[in-house]
């Protein structure tokens, strides 16, 4: 009954531990994401506007090799103005467009890295990553409030725009800048300064994620999945959850499918040690149980045989005591007694003392051997 209840407890903690440890999996598997996301993104900033092609191949060269989720990186080399631009975005005073376009990648040919320059334009389609994220910017500058300093999390959210594997970065400008942007959307400035901006898109791809699988015991299959797919593995035969991805890649999901043979081999995994520590425990109590009716076996004999012993010692020291007691009664009562009663009486008196004498050695040589104050000579009889 007591193992019965322990393999069910095993086979609900196990399956309760393949629906939860699907988020671990996530966790690990998209990290590289998340340092993407938090670290390398921000880098684009470093530059502050004044990223090259030649340098833009070479970040996107270490890009691809240490993210290969990252497919593809579309590089907006652009400026703000004061002045109206014929290729981007135009509100009031305020200006922003691309010198050029380029585009890196592994699967991207040579000639084909230019997609954009002020002396070819029939790439640059309105309403594209590049206006999308241009309007985002005039909005916030627009309702900026110049007089407190916007928080690193508002600046982050304003400037990326992420859709569908897509993330779009424009680096962040400096605050004296952003309070220059709000004066050129309002009127036209004397100087008609103009600001270097770099607007990256990373296009992204789900199924290069590396998915790490922490619970290789539990989880049989992990794979990427479209958040619509349906499995056709259904059924008592086959165990399976899947959790949503993150960000960019929230169309899709982890996928999680464990044949019920394997699962069993999980539990019997898990049960064997458990079996194996009940058994111990249950040796252990049985040894002990053991010890101490052995233990309690032995005192009892151990009883026995002193009482038995004081019983008899008590016995052989009531028979010489006797003896003395009628002899010393006769001795008392005689009115004289002759020379030969004399000797009789002192033979009998004198014997029964060395019997109480003898009685006494042995029982103080036990007494000694019970304290291990005397030391056996022990020898070995077939």
């Amino acid at each position: 009954m007591i193992v019965s209840s322990r393999i069910l407890h095993c086979t609900k903690f196990i399956e309760n531990q393949f629906v939860s440890e699907k988020v671990n999996v996530l966790e690990k598997s998209i990290k590289p994401y998340n340092d993407f996301f938090q670290k390398k993104l921000p880098e684009v900033s470093y530059y502050n506007g004044y990223l090259d092609s030649a340098t833009a191949a070479n970040f996107v060269d270490t890009l691809l090799i240490e993210y290969p989720f990252v497919s593809k990186v579309i590089f907006y080399d652009s400026e703000v103005k004061n002045s109206p631009v014929r290729d981007g975005l135009n509100t009031g005073k305020f200006s922003f467009g691309p010198k050029s376009i380029y585009q890196f990648g592994s699967l991207v040919p040579s000639d084909s890295v230019t997609l954009f320059s002020r002396a070819n334009t029939k790439n640059f389609i309105a309403g594209d990553d590049f206006n999308a994220l241009a309007l985002k910017l005039a909005t916030y500058i627009e309702s900026l409030d110049t007089s407190k300093t916007p928080s690193q999390d508002e600046l982050f959210s304003n400037f990326s725009n992420i859709r569908s594997n897509k993330i779009t970065y424009l680096n962040i400008p400096r605050l004296e800048d952003l309070k220059m942007y709000k004066m050129m959307i309002k009127k036209e400035l004397i100087a008609q300064p103009v600001y270097q901006q770099d607007m990256l898109s990373f296009q992204l791809d789900p199924y290069k994620i590396n998915i790490i699988n922490s619970r290789p015991l539990l989880y049989q299959h992990i794979r990427i999945e479209p958040l619509t797919y349906d499995p056709l593995e259904t059924g008592v035969a086959y165990l399976t959850t899947e959790i949503t991805l993150p960000g960019p890649f929230s169309e899709y999901k982890l996928y999680f499918i464990s044949a019920q043979s394997f699962i069993d081999k999980e539990i019997f995994n898990y049960f064997l040690p458990l079996a194996l520590g009940i058994l111990a425990f249950y040796s252990i109590v049985v040894l002990l149980a053991y010890l101490i009716f052995r233990n309690l076996n032995i005192n009892q004999k151990m009883f026995k045989l002193q009482y038995d012993f004081m019983n008899n010692l008590t016995h052989e020291f009531k028979t010489p005591v006797s003896v003395i007691k009628i002899a010393g009664n006769n001795i008392k009562s005689a009115a004289s007694l002759s020379e030969k009663e004399q000797k009789m009486y002192g033979k009998i008196l004198d014997e029964e003392a060395d019997k109480l004498n003898g009685l006494m050695n042995k029982l103080l040589a036990f007494t000694q051997i019970e304290n291990k104050a005397i030391k056996l000579n022990e020898d070995q009889v077939n």
